[in-house]
């Protein structure tokens, strides 16, 4: 892991580059999880494009920073990412979940120039179910479950993958993972999605009951150069579950916008 320090303290990313061509795409993850999710993107796709993955403060091996919810943490989130994009070059942004409200927040208020921007199962708005957030509060284990249920994270995922997330959620803890998912609670971009000046592809797994088709459709209807697709047999975490084709609708977007 290579390291990048800003604001007082350290981001950690990893970067995988086997010969591809262009600027690098730049991961972001999602709430409770690390730059591991990218794994069938930095070990398959950096062969076609050099792929960097980060850990968020406060996940992984990256350093944390005290902030309310909401705004505030999405901003420093947006932070991480900047500095990474900043130390690395990086062109296109790949958001899942949080990671794609926080792509958003970049784009939308940030003065840097980004080539692409892909929202994978995430969503202009991201209200989280009343339940969840109480379990995240005072029965972690139950919420890490819920979340790992059917249809939810995976739809119909290798058993490994499962304990990868599973034990990656634990290992940031619930105070962080919290954090993410009440901040995800707070986030609505929908009014400024005419904002995204960059070209953009909204693509989900089409089983993903957390940030659901629908959401995509809205982004794509709303960002003004913005094109769909779906990851059958895929769920929310696409990018791990089913990541040849996840991967495909990646370079078949980046190859169509020339970016």
């Amino acid at each position: 892991m290579q390291r990048v320090t800003h604001h007082g303290r350290a981001t950690a990313y990893r970067v995988a580059d086997r010969g591809g061509e262009g600027s690098p795409l730049l991961a972001v993850h999602g709430s409770g999880g690390t730059h591991e999710v990218w794994k069938g993107q930095l070990g398959r796709l950096a062969g076609r494009r050099p792929v960097v993955a980060l850990d968020l403060s406060g996940h992984g091996e990256s350093e944390d920073f005290e902030a309310d919810h909401g705004w505030e943490t999405l901003s420093a989130y947006a932070d991480d990412v900047l500095a990474v994009a900043e130390e690395t070059d990086a062109g296109v942004l790949v958001g899942n979940s949080l990671g794609g409200a926080v792509a958003l927040q970049l784009v939308i208020e940030r003065d840097h120039d980004f080539d692409g921007l892909v929202l994978a199962g995430t969503g202009a708005k991201l209200p989280v179910l009343d339940d969840l957030l109480r379990w995240l509060d005072s029965d972690f284990d139950r919420a890490v479950e819920f979340l790992h249920g059917e249809d939810r994270l995976f739809h119909d995922a290798d058993s490994r993958y499962i304990q990868l997330s599973t034990e990656a959620m634990k290992e940031v803890g619930r105070r962080v993972t919290r954090r993410d998912f009440e901040s995800c609670h707070a986030f609505d971009v929908r009014d400024r999605l005419g904002d995204v000046d960059v070209p953009a592809l909204a693509v989900v797994g089409e089983h993903d009951h957390l940030t659901p088709p629908a959401y995509h459709e809205e982004l794509a209807d709303g960002i003004p150069d913005c094109e769909y697709a779906e990851v059958r047999g895929a769920a929310h975490l696409a990018m791990l579950e089913e990541p040849e084709g996840f991967n495909a609708a990646i370079m078949d977007f980046l190859d169509a916008a020339d970016v």
